[in-house]
């Protein structure tokens, strides 16, 4: 047990020093943008990642460590909460240790604890969601469903995907005999009122919002572009590999099909819940994944589940247990050095990190001088996730512009309709003419680039007359 405790403090440690040192992607920071701007809801997600970052902030500064705290601490108390249920779940075996250390060394989680976005709470408050029904199931009391309606309310509150949950948790309830009783008991329900009452902001702010978040990402679910095709597929099956990492992956597919069998066989009640909330979902994905593409993120909910039953494998399986989180450490280990530091040279095509998180300080650097250079008052961008970066790294007497519908949804300052800007555009994504009326392309293009590899090149122009669309101010971060 020292053993374990002392693993996880250290992993702990690494993951601040890391969450500090690693600089803020796009997304992060604008969910920083979110949380000046808190909302029960936005366009892309529920608001709970707003809220964590505005905590982590007011604690430790705008500061990528103050962004990221409470990922590193929340996900602290998921490993607690999931080794908590896995023992209550399966006490002959007690798999909790197990099951949270694989959890732990998958690079999914590795990430989700340096790189805050909406599935890190999600995950967080999936795991404990799970410890409360555990607790309900072990202790036959009801008492504890209240509990599952609180963690299950905050999940949907960090991302819809949530869900799920409560679909596999009915599921148990109804297929499971030894469960069914529980549909009886008011407490079960009341649990189901406090997730509902909790997630209702959200749907407050869709309502009064033209239901643009629901309709934006429940677009996505179960979405196929076309006929049958196995290009996706492949994307999302190497995608959990590599997320999961290889050796973990494969334990946990071993894992759940043996709490398939377990349950269908022995009639296992708790190997019945890993099942109702790992396989539908895990099914829903793979259809998708025929038709259309899933992001590897998305399957992320399954982890915790799918580690509890790779935890409970024995016989000859136990020994592949060592190599699988040695291998988990390893490569979390490289990809998130590389992230911090970028000690090999990689091109953009074999380094993901390069391309999110590589040169934006040295790219801001460039963009103000530019600033000055053309004499322009301010900065602008059409992809929000680059003028949320700019946002977040220009100094204060350089205004940013975020233009495009999105922003018409944040109360925000309305962006200026006067004077000279600095309008900035990526030669990947910026396809057709610039949003802004009588645009003027300037002269040679700007690097980002991170040790001397190129990540991303940028066309700048001049810009007068008002953009077309919305277009607000973005705050500036409180330096020291």
């Amino acid at each position: 047990m020292r053993v374990w405790i002392a693993a996880f403090l250290a992993l702990t440690a690494a993951r601040l020093i890391a969450a500090a040192a690693i600089p803020v992607s796009p997304d992060e920071a604008y969910y920083w943008v979110w949380s000046h701007s808190l909302a029960p809801g936005y366009y892309d997600h529920p608001p709970m990642v707003a809220l964590w970052i505005r905590a982590g902030t007011l604690l430790l500064g705008e500061t990528p460590l103050g962004l990221r705290l409470l990922a590193v601490l929340g996900l602290v108390a998921a490993t607690l909460a999931l080794v908590r249920a896995a023992n209550l779940l399966f006490p002959a075996r007690r798999p909790g240790l197990t099951a949270a250390a694989l959890f732990n060394a998958t690079l999914m989680v590795n990430a989700g604890a340096v790189l805050i976005t909406p599935d890190t709470p999600l995950l967080v408050f999936w795991c404990l969601a799970l410890w409360t029904v555990a607790e309900a199931r072990a202790r036959n009391n009801g008492w504890w469903w209240l509990a599952t309606g609180i963690f299950a309310g905050a999940a949907l509150l960090s991302k819809y995907t949530a869900a799920l949950f409560g679909a596999g948790l009915v599921l148990w309830l109804v297929l499971e005999p030894s469960a069914r009783r529980w549909l009886r008991d008011w407490r079960l329900w009341a649990g189901g009122v406090l997730a509902a009452a909790i997630f209702s902001p959200t749907v407050w702010w869709n309502a009064e919002h033209g239901w643009a978040s629901f309709a934006k990402q429940g677009g996505r679910a179960g979405t196929r572009e076309g006929g049958f095709t196995l290009r996706y597929l492949g994307e999302l099956l190497g995608g959990q590999l590599g997320l999961a990492t290889p050796l973990i992956f494969l334990l946990c597919v071993l894992g759940v099909a043996l709490a398939v069998a377990a349950w269908l066989r022995r009639r296992d009640a708790a190997a019945g819940l890993l099942v109702t909330l790992t396989v539908p979902a895990a099914l829903l994905f793979l259809f998708q994944a025929t038709g259309s593409r899933v992001q590897a993120n998305w399957p992320a909910i399954l982890y915790p589940t799918a580690a509890v039953a790779a935890a409970c494998l024995g016989g000859r399986w136990l020994r592949w247990q060592r190599p699988a989180l040695a291998l988990g450490v390893v490569m979390s280990g490289l990809v998130l050095l590389q992230a911090a530091a970028a000690p090999f040279p990689l091109p953009r095509r074999n380094d993901p990190t390069l391309a999110r998180l590589g040169g934006w300080d040295g790219f801001a650097t460039a963009v103000e001088f530019a600033r000055r250079q053309y004499g322009a008052t301010f900065v602008a961008s059409e992809e929000y996730g680059l003028a949320s970066e700019l946002g977040f790294r220009l100094p204060a007497e350089a205004p940013v512009v975020a233009i495009g519908d999105r922003w018409g949804l944040f109360d925000l300052p309305a962006a200026p309709v006067a004077g000279t800007g600095l309008l900035v555009r990526s030669t990947r994504r910026g396809d057709g003419p610039p949003p802004w009326p009588g645009a003027q392309e300037l002269p040679g293009l700007v690097a980002r680039s991170r040790g001397g590899v190129e990540a991303e090149l940028y066309r700048l122009y001049r810009v007068t007359a008002p953009p077309v669309g919305a277009a607000v101010m973005l705050p500036k971060p409180t330096r020291p």
